[in-house]
């Protein structure tokens, strides 16, 4: 859980670089809670068969849609590649194939044109007590 507050901490921080821990962490977390508003919506009559999400989960996929991209921008950055690639998402199932074989690869070792390694900067979680 600890890696998706530090995503959402660094909401709208398109610099820089991400573990992939930061990144498929981001992805469970946000999975798990949108399919449990999902489920919340089914029991509570809100969700659109049409549009395939309800009101609670229609409105969380909403508000992380900028920490989802900077997250994805700054893995990208972490294999040196631009944040650009993240248009490639738009290529119905090839692009988005090609994203996730981006997202498991290991990053850049040492400092690259993005920035410092983040695995050789020190974990500091962020508290929940505020």
């Amino acid at each position: 859980m600890n890696w998706f507050l530090i995503a959402l901490k660094k909401y709208a921080t398109f610099s820089g670089r991400s573990r992939r821990s930061e990144f498929w962490y981001f992805v469970l977390f946000y999975l798990i809670i949108f399919c449990a508003l999902a489920f919340v919506d089914r029991l509570t009559g809100s969700f659109d068969a049409d549009a395939g999400m309800g009101l609670l989960s229609g409105l969380f996929a909403l508000g992380l849609i900028v920490p989802n991209l900077s997250v994805t921008v700054r893995r990208l950055h972490d294999t040196n590649r631009s944040g650009w690639w993240v248009l490639l998402s738009l290529v119905p199932l090839v692009g988005q194939i090609v994203l996730i074989v981006f997202m498991a690869q290991k990053g850049d070792v040492g400092e690259n044109r993005f920035g410092p390694d983040p695995k050789e900067e020190p974990l500091s979680f962020p508290s929940l007590a505020g």
